[in-house]
């Protein structure tokens, strides 16, 4: 009996906290019902806030943890620098023999160890490391405050333009969602007055939305082309002044195919961005407006449940997406050496056809251009799958949460809309309203997700554009990564690139104490000293490869000073006239005045007829007339002979009159009277010749002698003429007795032979008349 009381009192105490939780949770229901229009507006603002701070995240990612920096160390010996790069993992110790790289800065270079495939890009192998990460949105802004410098500019005009289009875009379609459910409503019904009705505004809203459309996409492609001008315009301001573009070629191995960048990745750089606006901007407003109306005819709840799962699945799918980015950056690498390939043949297909190494050159060529279609076959293959799980989340998967949204005001009596004692006509309006609203809103998110790895493709792209621009900075302040050669790794050597010579201005040339080292750190000479006055005109000789370009070079601004002090007249001062004169493209005139233009030319009070005097004194004044005038362009460098070419040279020099003149072989192409007319009458303007030649017919017309020994150096002194030209004549006359000399075994033999051949045959009768 105890028992049965004790469950009847616990059964009653059952049924008093179910009647508790019953009128609770009518309580609750009352509430929920009297209030619901308040909890729609804070479930709809809490949920847009979500939206906005989800997509503020995602566009401004928190910088990760810093990385440690690497240890540079610096010593007299390059091969006892390490650099140890967390990043890569890389081994930081390595032999003196090993050392590759060096990054020369203003103050002292700095050796870089990992290795010309290695570096900063990471993993042998590997390309360099792209993600859609703070460093990716820190460049981005870098490059968008050049392509877009303010609000009042083309640029910023455009995307407004472009945003309008869009927002106008956007309320056509929720316009047409509702359009579409009042005619399948009036169909339904059989209302054939609302339904003709409404096909006439289906139609009539066609053209607004045709011409939104079409202007969408123009509006596109004028911000691709207007990002391609500025950042192109900025590119060439930097790539074209302060020699960055001989530098960043000769001086530097990070960019090896500047003109890749420049004429293709900047491109598509621009095309991508300009596609990334509309592929963004669009979706997220179009999420934002369709959502906001599916919460007032479904109910916010239903759309925060399933947005919960819409955004766990998204999550999934980023998770799965490959890292694209890295892939567009390796692939846009892979052609650039592709075509540097192509380009390099095309430089060298003299030398090439003369060894009949076109063999070898196909093999290089092949090898590239294998290597970017295996890249882009891998990337074709990870496509299919990514493809696979991306329609599969986003199409079946999205599409069966949007059903289930759709049926929730036809099985679900919400407060304010109509549910299940709806008629047909309105629940169909209801659903086929919603359906609309929610598939563009799945598109519209999906597009979002999709553009993740449009995102990714175009970090690829931002980080190439990037590079290009801080190793232009980076060339512009002196700071160069070069390889180097063995030989500087020593201490001496070391000790002498991790040095920073002076530059100053003068009228005459002084050298003090000058090292004369080569880009990839040969030194030539540890330390040079010579002066030349105006008026003093100078020869150097030398074996190959023993300095005298590397002189030029300084002399021209081209190579930094690693010590002592240049003291040198302005660059303008100079001109350099090498054995293969460079021909512009332009007219026959232009030839002569280059770099000038016509209007310079006219500035200075130059005629034309001054130019054929500077012509005939070098006796190609004819050339005017047999190749049909001053306006006449050509592609010179085919169309004249090497000895014409060097005229040309020669009166390009007398044009411009500059106070000193480095001549390189410049004369090897012509007689030896137009050789003394032109030092003659270069002497005679007041130029001061630098002169590198292996005829020893000019030596009369210089004053001192540079000569290096080719083993690291030199004698300065004054050039005496007769004791030259006697030297100069015995060693012609050594070097012929030597050859008759070296040539006399043979002879002996031949003799012997001849003897030999005389004595073995029987004499023959001769007869006499």
């Amino acid at each position: 009996m105890a028992i049965q009381s004790r469950l009847e009192q616990f059964q009653d105490l059952r049924d008093e906290l179910q009647q508790k939780a019953l009128i609770t949770g009518l309580k609750a229901a009352s509430g929920y019902r009297k209030n619901y229009a308040l909890i729609q507006r804070i479930l709809q603002l809490s949920y847009f806030s979500f939206i906005i701070a989800s997509t503020y995240r995602g566009l401004n990612p928190k910088p990760k943890g810093k990385k440690k920096q690497v240890d540079k160390t610096q010593t007299a010996a390059a091969g006892e620098a390490l650099q140890r790069s967390t990043a890569s993992g890389e081994k930081g110790d390595r032999d003196v023999e090993k050392v590759k790289e060096v990054t020369q800065t203003a103050d002292a270079p700095e050796v870089d160890m990992s290795g010309s495939s290695r570096g900063k890009k990471g993993r042998k192998g590997k390309g360099p490391r792209v993600e859609v990460d703070a460093k990716f949105f820190e460049q981005l802004k870098r490059i968008l405050r050049i392509i877009i410098p303010s609000y009042k500019s083309k640029e910023a005009l455009l995307l407004m333009g472009h945003s309008v289009f869009l927002v106008l875009r956007t309320m056509l379609s929720l316009y047409v969602a509702d359009l579409d459910g009042r005619i399948v409503s009036a169909l339904v019904r059989a209302q054939t007055k609302q339904f003709l009705g409404g096909i006439l505004w289906w139609m009539a809203v066609a053209v607004p939305a045709t011409y939104c459309n079409a202007m969408i996409e123009f509006l596109q492609s004028k911000l691709a082309l207007s990002y391609r001008t500025r950042l192109t315009q900025k590119v060439h301001e930097a790539y074209l002044s302060d020699d960055t573009y001989y530098q960043l070629g000769n001086l530097d191995d990070r960019i090896r195919n500047a003109d890749q960048l420049i004429t293709v990745d900047i491109q598509k750089f621009s095309t991508a961005l300009a596609a990334l606006y509309s592929n963004i901007a669009k979706p997220i407003l179009d999420v934002s407006l369709y959502n906001y109306q599916l919460s007032q005819n479904v109910g916010a709840e239903g759309l925060i449940i399933i947005n919960i799962l819409v955004q766990g699945s998204a999550a999934l799918l980023r998770a799965a997406t490959p890292p694209f980015g890295s892939y567009a950056a390796t692939a846009q690498k892979l052609e650039g050496e592709f075509r540097w390939a192509h380009s390099r043949l095309i430089e060298n297909n003299e030398e090439v056809a003369l060894y009949n190494g076109q063999k070898i050159e196909k093999n290089s060529i092949e090898r590239s251009y294998f290597s970017l279609i295996k890249h882009i076959n891998r990337i074709s293959k990870i496509r299919i799958v990514h493809g696979m799980i991306e329609e599969g989340i986003i199409k079946w998967l999205w599409g069966s949460l949007g059903l289930v949204i759709c049926s929730i005001p036809v099985f679900v009596k919400l407060p304010g809309i109509g549910g299940l004692a709806a008629d047909m006509g309105s629940r169909t309006e209801a659903f086929v309203t919603n359906r609309r609203l929610l598939l563009s809103s799945s598109d519209a998110f999906g597009r979002i997700v999709s553009s993740y790895k449009e995102l990714s493709e175009m970090a690829g792209y931002t980080a190439r554009v990037s590079s290009l621009l801080d190793t232009m900075q980076e060339v512009k302040a002196s700071r160069f990564e070069k390889k180097l050669v063995s030989s500087a790794g020593t201490e001496e050597n070391a000790a002498v690139l991790r040095g920073r010579g002076k530059t100053e201005e003068s009228s005459d040339i002084i050298f003090e104490d000058v090292p004369i080292v080569s880009p990839n750190g040969d030194v030539l000479v540890k330390k040079m000293s010579f002066t030349v006055k105006p008026g003093q005109h100078l020869l150097i000789i030398g074996p190959n490869g023993c300095g005298k370009s590397s002189l030029f070079r300084i002399l021209g601004g081209l190579w930094p000073v690693y010590g002592g002090i240049v003291k040198k007249p302005k660059g303008s001062d100079f001109a350099y006239i090498p054995q293969r004169p460079y021909l512009s493209l332009g007219t026959l005139r232009d030839q002569i005045i280059y770099p000038h233009t016509v209007s310079e030319m006219r500035a200075r009070g130059k005629t034309d007829e001054d130019l054929l005097k500077v012509m005939s004194v070098v006796q190609i004044d004819r050339i005017v007339e047999r190749e049909g005038g001053w306006e006449v362009q050509r592609e010179w460098r085919d169309a004249l002979s090497g000895g014409d070419k060097q005229r040309i040279a020669m009166a390009r020099l007398f044009y411009h009159q500059p106070r000193y003149a480095i001549l390189d072989e410049c004369t090897s192409a012509v007689t030896s009277e137009i050789e003394q007319i032109m030092y003659n009458h270069a002497t005679e303007l007041g130029i001061t010749l630098l002169s590198v030649s292996h005829r020893p017919s000019i030596h009369k017309y210089h004053q001192n002698v540079l000569q290096f020994d080719g083993q690291g150096g030199y004698t300065f002194s004054k050039l005496d003429t007769e004791r030259t030209e006697k030297r100069q004549a015995l060693q012609e006359e050594k070097e012929l007795l030597e050859q008759k000399l070296a040539s006399v075994p043979v002879w002996k033999e031949r003799l012997a032979g001849l003897e030999e051949a005389a004595r073995s045959r029987p004499a023959s009768p001769v007869a006499f008349r």
